[in-house]
């Protein structure tokens, strides 16, 4: 059966989890009438209950009841889409099979994951297959790490259009309200899990440019590294890598103190692989940090952030902090109320050194919680853009980012859903 011929549109896997059931409600609200979705998770019983939800817009959609180690069952899953959405995570430990059947079957394939373990063996297992097939397997489409990818892509794409090339680049998170699902949460658990007895791994999440096209670019005389790869072992390699995505400095911008922002050691691994495929520039480098403000109070913020991080980290790996961990921290499929999802934002700008010796700002910013609410916005329109895009989408196929696989449709769809993605050549 040809990829246009098949049963469904959109499958939507993990629909009855906390961010799978927003997705589901953002496609019901949003997708075209003719677009065929069905509804895919391991509960027939808690799909029926999304469904009801869900209201006379998913009257109809078919429900799917599939586990995702059922090797058998996702392969059959995937021939029947034309578009594979996925929510089940940790994607390490349950979204491998899903990949790779996408991959072979042609199959256009998105997903939430952070987790560079995962998108690296992706990478490795998955490149061929789907660029023979013609599939889009692309990885961290929600707020890991579309604000990134498509920042850092837009702010890009404007230096091209001078004729210039990126060079040291910087994405500094202004304001953000909102919290992280149980989901992100359970795959930095697995994380931890994983890197603890497996140096191979450690250098993995190390590395910077682990996930680029070609690994580590040739230094030039200005340097290309986003962050230096951990010189210790162990969680202390894990929270340097962190550390060094997100360094504790003065921002020569405003004169705030900045500091780790945790999604940075991820985030910058994604736009690493987008300026390997793309070409941003042969100096380029790359770093995230969260504005914490100025004066004593900024530097103290800064500070006492980055020691959190640190602990937190460490105290997943030590049975009685994890316990208590456990017990505190939001579970997969738990998230806020919808009042508080209502007051969540989040806003931050792209920074951009070029050849040419101009400086390029993106802003990025929408009015949603960031790990929610706005998560299902990028994570639905994604989807829709690969059914509904077709030759406006970039020419590519294989292991791919939100930009380097949906690029300009995506910027554009996310714009008419309240997002800002604005790029301004500064003076001087």
């Amino acid at each position: 059966m040809s990829v246009a011929a098949r049963e469904f549109d959109i499958v939507l896997f993990g629909a009855t989890g906390f961010v799978g059931r927003l997705t589901a409600r953002h496609l019901a609200a949003e997708a075209d009438p003719t677009v065929r979705i069905a509804l895919a998770g391991r509960s027939l019983a808690r799909l029926h209950e999304v469904a009801r939800d869900l209201g006379p817009a998913a009257e109809g959609w078919p429900l799917l009841v599939v586990d995702a180690t059922d090797e058998p069952a996702v392969t059959d899953l995937a021939s029947r889409a034309r578009v594979v959405v996925t929510t089940v995570g940790p994607y390490v430990k349950y979204g491998v099979p899903l990949a790779a059947a996408c991959a072979e079957a042609g199959t256009h394939y998105c997903d939430l994951t952070g987790e560079v373990l995962f998108v690296h063996r992706s990478i490795t297992a998955n490149s061929a297959a789907a660029q023979r097939t013609g599939a889009r397997i692309i990885h961290a489409c929600g707020f890991d790490s579309i604000p990134s990818d498509l920042g850092v892509w837009l702010t890009a794409e404007a230096a091209r259009a001078d004729g210039a090339e990126l060079g040291r680049t910087h994405l500094a998170v202004r304001s953000m309200k909102g919290g992280f699902s149980g989901g992100t949460i359970d795959s930095a658990r697995t994380q931890v899990d994983e890197l603890k007895g497996d140096k191979a791994a450690r250098r993995v999440v190390g590395d910077p440019w682990a996930l680029a096209e070609g690994g580590r670019p040739p230094r030039t005389a200005g340097g290309t590294a986003s962050a230096s790869a951990p010189k210790r072992g162990g969680l202390g390699g894990l929270f340097d890598t962190v550390s060094k995505a997100s360094p504790v400095k003065r921002d020569a911008d405003n004169g705030h103190f900045t500091g780790p922002f945790v999604m940075a050691a991820f985030n910058t691994r994604i736009v690493a692989r987008s300026a390997s495929l793309l070409g941003y520039g042969k100096d380029f480098r790359y770093v995230e940090y969260s504005d914490y403000g100025a004066g004593p109070v900024g530097a103290v913020t800064a500070g006492g952030v980055s020691v959190a991080l640190g602990v937190g980290l460490a105290g997943f790996a030590f049975g009685p902090t994890r316990a208590l961990l456990d017990r505190v921290l939001p579970k997969p499929g738990e998230g806020p109320s919808e009042e508080a999802q209502a007051k969540g934002r989040f806003r931050m700008e792209v920074t951009g050194h070029a050849s040419n010796g101009a400086r390029y700002r993106t802003t990025v910013a929408a009015p949603y919680d960031p790990g929610y609410s706005g998560t299902a916005v990028m994570l639905g329109q994604a989807a829709l853009s690969l059914v509904e895009d077709g030759d406006r989408l970039p020419d590519a196929a294989g292991v791919l980012t939100p930009a380097t696989g949906l690029g300009a449709p995506l910027v554009e769809r996310l714009r008419a859903h309240r997002f800002t993605l604005e790029t301004e050549r500064l003076p001087g």
